[in-house]
C-alpha cells in the first residue's frame, strides 16, 4: 500500500530507504532501520546507530530526521519507507501485510497512452530509483508472493532492467515477477534474448494490445508503429519462452473491435498464458480524455460477454478486473476478479450491505467521481 505523508526534514538531502521499527531495538540490529518516535519524551530517545529517525514531535538528534508528521496511523512495524530529504515525504514502499506489491522503475515511457493512469515524463529518474529499488529488494522481508515491476516503461532502464531481474532472482527466488511493459523493446531480438537469459523462473509479463488494427491501437497508445512493434515483441518473447499475458482496458475505443480482438488474440498470440479485460481507471490522463473514452460497463455487456465467451471455451485464460459485479452478467462473474492494489481500492456506500460484497472487487478509490450509474445492492 503505497502511503505518503510528511514533515520537517533535516541533517539529509538524498533519499533514505530503511525498515520501520516502532520500538527500539538492539544496537547491532539498528543500522538498516528507521525509528519512528511517537508518545515517548523525544529528548531521551537513543537514536544512535539508526539509519534515520522519524518523529510526531521535534526530536533533539544529529542523525537524519523528518520531525513534526502531518499523520503516523499508518505506519507499521516492518515496513519499509524512504525519507526524502528535499521535499519531507514519507512514502511507504513495502508493506508485508497487504497483498499487493510493486517496484516502480520509472516514469519515462516510449508511448504516451491517452488513459495513462501514470503519465510520463521526461527526466532521467532512473539512476536515482534504481538504487532505491536495489536498496528495497534488500529489505523485503518475509518475501512477497507476488511483485510487479512498473512504470513508466520498465524496458527503458536497457541493461539496468536485467540487472534488477538479476538480483530478484537471487533475492526474492520464490516471489512471482509480473512486469509491466508496452512489449515495443522486445521486438528487438536482441533486447529479449538477453532477457530471457536472465532465467528469472517466475517472470511474466503483462502487454496491452488495444486493438487488432494496427491504426486504432496506435492512436490509443500515442505512438506510430506501435502495434507492429508489440506483436513482434509478443513473438521474440514467445519464442524465448518468457510467459506472456495480454492485457486490454475497456472504453469508448476498444469496445467496438473488442470481438474481433478476441479473435485475433486467438488466431495470432494463443500462445499467451493469460487475457486480462480491464476497467477504465478515472485517473492520470483518463480525466481530461473522458469524453472519448467513456462508456459505462453496464453498456458494453454483449461486448464483453462476447468476447470472454470466445477465448473461454478455445481454452484460453480470461479474466475481468476492475469491474463490480452488479454491473457485469451473471454468466460473466465466474471469470471476474479482485484485482485492485489494496491502496487504490474503495467500495461505495450502497455496495456496505451487498451480500456479494466479500466476492466483489469493488472500486479503485478515484471512481467515486466517475463510475457506472448501475452500480447497486444485490
Amino acid at each position: 500500500m503505497r502511503l505518503t505523508t510528511a514533515g520537517s526534514p533535516r541533517n539529509f538531502d538524498g533519499a533514505i530507504v530503511g525498515r520501520l521499527t516502532l520500538t527500539d531495538l538492539p544496537f547491532d540490529k539498528r543500522a538498516q532501520s528507521v525509528r519512528l518516535v511517537v508518545g515517548e519524551d523525544p529528548r531521551t530517545t537513543d537514536d544512535r546507530g539508526y539509519r534515520a529517525m522519524l518523529a510526531a514531535e521535534t526530536l533533539e538528534t544529529n542523525q537524519p530526521v523528518i520531525e513534526r508528521l502531518r499523520e503516523v496511523d499508518h505506519f507499521r512495524d516492518g515496513d519499509v519507507v524512504v525519507l526524502e530529504g528535499k521535499s519531507g515525504f514519507i512514502r511507504s514502499l513495502y508493506r508485508p501485510n497487504e497483498r499487493h506489491h510493486s517496484l516502480f522503475v520509472t516514469e519515462r515511457c516510449s508511448s504516451n497512452c491517452l488513459m495513462c493512469s501514470q503519465p510520463p515524463k521526461d527526466r532521467d529518474d532512473i539512476p536515482a530509483l534504481s538504487e532505491r529499488n536495489r536498496e528495497l529488494i534488500a529489505l523485503m522481508s518475509p518475501a512477497p508472493p507476488y511483485l510487479t515491476i512498473t512504470g513508466g516503461e520498465p524496458t527503458l532502464l536497457g541493461e539496468g532492467l536485467f540487472e534488477l531481474i538479476r538480483q530478484l532472482k537471487v533475492s526474492l527466488p520464490d516471489t512471482e515477477l509480473h512486469m509491466l511493459t508496452n512489449g515495443r523493446t522486445l521486438a528487438w531480438p536482441e533486447y529479449t534474448a538477453k532477457l530471457a537469459a536472465v532465467e528469472h523462473p517466475n517472470l511474466c509479463l503483462g502487454i496491452p494490445l488495444y486493438s487488432d488494427c494496427a491504426g486504432e491501437h496506435d492512436h490509443v497508445v500515442q505512438a506510430q508503429g506501435a502495434f507492429d512493434q508489440t506483436v513482434a515483441g509478443f513473438h521474440q518473447a514467445a519464442r524465448h519462452g518468457i510467459r506472456l499475458e495480454v492485457r486490454v482496458v475497456l472504453h469508448m475505443l476498444t469496445i467496438p473491435r473488442l470481438i474481433k480482438l478476441a479473435e485475433y488474440i486467438y488466431r495470432n498470440l494463443s500462445f499467451v498464458e493469460h487475457v486480462a479485460l480491464m476497467g477504465l481507471e478515472y485517473v492520470g490522463y483518463t480525466p481530461r480524455n473522458i469524453e472519448s473514452l467513456w462508456v459505462d460497463p453496464f453498456d458494453y455487456q454483449h461486448e464483453l460477454e462476447a468476447a470472454t465467451t470466445y477465448l473461454a471455451i478455445r481454452n484460453m485464460n480470461v479474466s475481468i478486473y476492475n469491474h463490480q459485479l452488479c454491473v457485469l452478467k451473471p454468466s460473466l462473474w465466474p471469470f471476474a476478479r479482485k484485482s485492485i492494489s489494496d491502496w487504490k481500492n474503495l467500495y461505495l456506500p450502497v455496495c456496505e450491505q451487498c451480500r456479494e460484497f466479500e466476492r466483489c472487487g469493488g472500486l479503485f478509490k478515484w471512481a467515486e467521481k466517475k463510475h457506472s450509474v448501475h452500480i447497486h445492492t444485490l
